[in-house]
């Protein structure tokens, strides 16, 4: 099968996005299948001699300096060379610029447009639009969701929990939850003792740690609340914050407001690969309080390097979080989820086999298992078209007929 797909974000740019694009390539790949990537060119950085990715000029967003859109006029220059690759299905990934380039390539070469929504926006745009009421940010989120998913043949949603509140919006698309795999290096165990040395960290203090974009939706704020309220227990406790974004300036001056300058260290992005995997393993437990998660692939990032959670289990987080598998589900409030995190760093032993526990429940989240699953939804998609194309020239026939 030869699979077209488009974003407007991609690496160099590191979320949650790039990560499933990136796994679910690999994987169809190493299964025989070719696919081909159209991703923003962000200045030239990180873009060189990347096999099968056509990067075309992109646009900075104002709102979100991280961010990019596809230039539209580049992107629709590409179409010869697009049009003689002969791709069986077009898989949108972002409803921007990729959205409206997706379609009309797909209307144009005949072949299924699937898309996956990856962001919960309407718990995200009124952070970015902040000269509009939350209401109007909602409304319109709302609106655009309807409005693109609709226009789809397919949907692909990471959670149960996300597909309930799309079917709420009115979205009628045959949709089917796939959720992001993890590559088997994600099984790698990582060095967390050379990463402890590495940041001045002692062997013995106490880490939480955060891995993920530093925005504001993430609900960084709650974690550094509850920092604090360890503290008063555990007074060398500390909070590692592995990623940036726009939230990072706020969350400093909150830093400073609660006194956790000695208790709390951001330390930005970190390689994947050769960096990640060592924070992990560097912590005592992994903490995530966002809200808005429509996987929360990083839950399954800590378990696999057999580092216990505590979390919410909030939308997309609740397919992932099954209390004792790896993770304590806590409440959104600031006691209770302080007292589970503290019951992890107090209970060496228990966290440890709180921690094996999750490895072994994250080796069921095969990336090769899940791009099998992606790629059958692909094939019965096709198989749907070709129905629907067929009934349409049966009934053109009759109508000829009479």
């Amino acid at each position: 099968m030869k699979i077209l797909m488009i974003s407007d974000v991609y690496f160099p740019r590191i979320n949650g996005v790039s990560t499933s694009i990136a796994t679910f390539r690999d994987e169809m790949e190493k299964l025989g299948h070719e696919t081909r990537l159209i991703a923003p060119d962000y200045d030239g950085v990180g873009t060189n001699r990347e096999e099968g990715i056509h990067r075309i000029p992109s646009r900075h967003l104002p709102f979100d300096p991280e961010d990019r859109l596809l230039k539209m006029g580049a992107a629709m220059a590409a179409r010869t060379e697009l049009h003689a690759a002969d791709f069986d299905l077009i898989h949108i990934q972002t409803p921007f610029a990729a959205h409206y380039l997706g379609v009309k390539l797909a209307n144009e070469l005949g072949i299924p447009r699937v898309e996956t929504y990856h962001t919960y926006f309407e718990e995200y745009l009124y952070h970015y639009l902040p000269f509009l009421p939350k209401a109007g940010t909602r409304f319109l989120a709302r609106h655009l969701s309807r409005r693109q998913c609709n226009d789809l043949d397919a949907l692909a949603v990471p959670s149960h929990g996300m597909l309930e509140v799309l079917r709420g919006y009115g979205i009628r698309t045959h949709a089917e939850v796939i959720p992001t795999g993890l590559p088997a290096e994600n099984f790698t165990p990582g060095d967390g003792v050379a990463f402890r040395a590495r940041y001045g960290i002692p062997a013995q203090r106490p880490v939480m740690l955060y891995v993920g974009r530093v925005a504001f939706e993430k609900n960084i704020g709650f974690l550094l609340q509850v920092t604090a309220r360890i503290r008063q227990d555990m007074p060398d406790v500390l909070l590692l914050v592995a990623g940036e974004g726009p939230a990072l300036a706020p969350l400093k001056s909150q830093v400073l407001q609660l006194g956790l300058s000695d208790h709390v260290l951001f330390v930005g992005y970190l390689d994947r690969k050769t960096e990640l995997p060592d924070c992990y393993c560097a912590a005592n437990v992994f903490v995530f309080s966002s809200c808005t998660e429509t996987q929360g692939l990083v839950l399954l990032e800590a378990m696999a390097q057999a580092t216990p959670v505590v979390a919410l289990a909030e939308l997309g987080t609740r397919d992932v979080l099954q209390e004792g598998q790896g993770a304590l589900i806590a409440a959104h409030e600031i006691e209770h989820f302080s007292a589970r995190t503290l019951s992890l760093l107090q209970r060496v032993e228990s966290a440890r086999q709180l921690g094996a526990l999750g490895r072994e429940y994250a080796s069921h989240w095969s990336g090769r298992a899940l791009a099998e699953r992606m790629l059958d939804f692909y094939q019965r998609t096709l198989e749907r078209q070709f129905e629907v194309s067929t009934r349409s020239q049966l009934c053109a026939v009759n109508a000829g007929d009479d």
